[in-house]
């Protein structure tokens, strides 16, 4: 695949971003007291951010992959 230098590492930057900065918003999730009910379970509040940021991650690796194959 070929792409300008320029774009592949705006590839590259953008997921590297992503998998920087979203395992550090999960901790403040995680600490967050909306995230568990007076049970102790996860609520909805946890369960959304949860699939957000899984999502957000595995679009990091998916950028970040493209990123490093338009640059080989």
């Amino acid at each position: 695949m070929e792409l300008p230098l320029a774009w592949s590492l705006v590839l590259l930057l953008a997921g590297v971003w992503n998998i920087a900065i979203w395992p550090r918003f999960w901790q403040r999730i995680d600490k967050d007291p909306r995230s568990r009910d007076a049970a102790g379970r996860p609520t909805r509040f946890r369960t959304v951010h949860a699939v957000l940021i899984g999502v957000s991650l595995a679009f990091g690796v998916a950028i970040t992959l493209l990123g490093v194959l338009t640059l080989v």
